[in-house]
C-alpha cells in the first residue's frame, strides 16, 4: 500500500488556496453570526465565544467541504 506522492509546493499551494478561501468567506459567516446573535428568541444558554470567534468557527468548518473530491 504506497501514498501518493504529494509535493512541498502543491501542499503549499492548497494551503494559500485554504486561506485565500477563508478571507473570502469569513465577512459572509462574520454577518452570519452576528444575525443569528441579534435575532430574537436566540439561545443564549451558557458560555458562548465572541462574535469573531464564533464566524471562524463557522468558516473553518465549512471550507474542508471545498476541497473534498
Amino acid at each position: 500500500m504506497s501514498r501518493p506522492f504529494v509535493t512541498v509546493s502543491r501542499s503549499r499551494s492548497e494551503a494559500v488556496q485554504f486561506r485565500a478561501i477563508l478571507a473570502a468567506t469569513y465577512p459572509v459567516f462574520l454577518v452570519a453570526a452576528l444575525l443569528e446573535r441579534l435575532r430574537p428568541g436566540a439561545p443564549n444558554a451558557g458560555p458562548r465565544r465572541s462574535v469573531f470567534g464564533e464566524a471562524r468557527v463557522m468558516a473553518l468548518s465549512a471550507i474542508p467541504f471545498a476541497f473534498m473530491g
